[in-house]
């Protein structure tokens, strides 16, 4: 079977290389490229692929919100994530987003191949470094709760999120929390959707109380003891 494929990647040399490389693979069709998320879900919208090969840190709209979109939108497309990243801020988010493989862009023809088939078959087309992530997750994440090594974010958030309540309580802007975490502003805006939901906020003025309330940042003035 022929996959169908839509390449999303912010740089062009990366694009048109990746682009060029799945050209010369057997059992891959690419049916378009796009340079950010937007462009990455009117392509699915256009060509119906089977598979997005998705990169994550992209403007206007990052790969994770890409990835969601499309999943929600269009459920026959699958997406596999190729990115240079493998941090748990990069993976996780994604693979909640519905991404059903990940890949490391060191990852070589024949493993993007295997990972796009394997999508299309029901399965999880994962990098070895990426299974042994989350088994290392499901086998010590437990343990680290039990022994209260760290405390958990409330509410449900990811680290991240709770990361980025945090910065908006000391003030700070989208644009300085991306610079802060190296991570794009669409990126941000993501995550303060995400922890608004979570613990039912509806502006910046009661997220800056809620981390208050919650410990997770102290008011300008009062120290703890």
């Amino acid at each position: 079977m022929t996959a169908r494929v839509v390449v999303a990647d912010d740089q062009a040399v990366v694009r048109e290389g990746i682009v060029m490389l799945l050209g010369l693979l057997p059992g891959i069709e690419v049916v378009g490229s796009a340079k950010d998320g937007e462009e990455a879900v009117a392509q699915v919208a256009e060509h119906a692929p089977d598979v997005v090969l998705m990169d994550l840190r992209m403007p206007r709209c990052d790969g994770v919100e890409a990835t969601r979109r499309i999943r929600e939108e269009y459920p026959g497309t699958q997406v596999v994530v190729l990115t240079t990243f493998a941090d748990d801020d990069s993976l996780f988010p994604a693979l909640r987003a519905g991404a059903r493989g990940y890949l490391t862009k060191d990852a070589g023809g024949d493993e993007i191949v295997r990972a796009v088939h394997a999508v299309l078959s029901g399965e999880a087309g994962l990098s070895p470094t990426v299974q042994r992530r989350l088994l290392e997750q499901v086998t010590e994440g437990p343990l680290r709760t039990a022994v209260g090594d760290e405390p958990e974010p409330p509410d449900g958030m990811t680290p991240r999120e709770a990361e980025v309540l945090v910065l908006i309580a000391e003030g700070m802007s989208n644009a300085d929390i991306a610079r802060a975490l190296h991570i794009s502003q669409a990126t941000v805006k993501s995550h303060i959707n995400n922890l608004f939901a979570k613990a039912g906020l509806r502006d910046r003025a009661q997220a800056v109380r809620y981390a208050y309330m919650r410990g997770m940042a102290r008011p300008p003035g009062r120290h703890f003891t």
